[in-house]
């Protein structure tokens, strides 16, 4: 089974690119005709490496920020246009008002993190495009209980790598299940800004 390293989608065929993602999908390799453990993460192929827009809205689908940023959004919308339509009735103005104005901050409030998280999202699909290669190790794993995303915690990697003697950190956080390549001592592949290292993300992203 071909699995692709940008969503997680299963392929009982190989294909180069995901149907899914638009990520590219290598073809394992063979050592004296069997397949590599899946336990052995492949160098990440050099840059420019194809990634498909639609995978930041796939990664904004398992963020929890987004998501409590859109039904911001979602409740000011509803609470807005209630609030206006009260308030265009003088008589029911006292009781208008106040839905509008409690809208509209939700509108802006949700607005303004949804903007927030799909700059970070955007900046996460940039470094898979282009950012250089670290060997990292990853420090800790543990689930975040704090959030909930269609009844799942989801799983937040911590991990270090080094850039020019330097050392960095970074986490991704995944609904995916993790194997065996994404436990606590790990080595992982990192891709990270060349003018900006502390941008970062673990390749491939789980």
């Amino acid at each position: 089974m071909i699995i692709c390293p940008w969503c997680g989608t299963n392929y009982m065929v190989f294909q180069s690119n995901c149907t899914n993602c638009g990520g590219i999908i290598q073809l394992p390799p063979v050592t004296a005709g069997l397949p590599v453990s899946n336990d052995e993460i492949p160098m990440p192929p050099p840059a420019p490496r194809i990634i498909s827009n639609n995978y930041v809205w796939r990664l904004l689908s398992t963020d929890g920020w987004s998501i409590a940023a859109f039904v911001f959004v979602l409740l000011g919308g509803i609470f807005s246009l209630v609030g206006a339509g009260l308030t265009i009735g003088v008589i029911t103005a006292f009781v208008g008002l106040p839905f509008l104005f409690f809208g509209l901050v939700l509108l802006g409030s949700g607005g303004w993190v949804l903007n927030w998280r799909v700059k970070e999202t955007q900046e996460i699909v940039n470094v898979l495009r282009v950012g250089e290669a670290a060997r990292g190790k990853i420090l800790e794993v543990q689930k975040n209980y704090s959030v909930q995303i269609n009844g799942q915690n989801p799983w937040v990697i911590h991990y270090q790598y080094p850039v020019n003697g330097e050392t960095f950190q970074g986490k991704v956080s995944t609904l995916n299940p993790l194997g065996d390549a994404y436990q606590t001592g790990k080595s992982v592949w990192v891709l990270y800004l060349q003018t900006a290292p502390q941008r970062n993300s673990i390749y491939p992203h789980p």
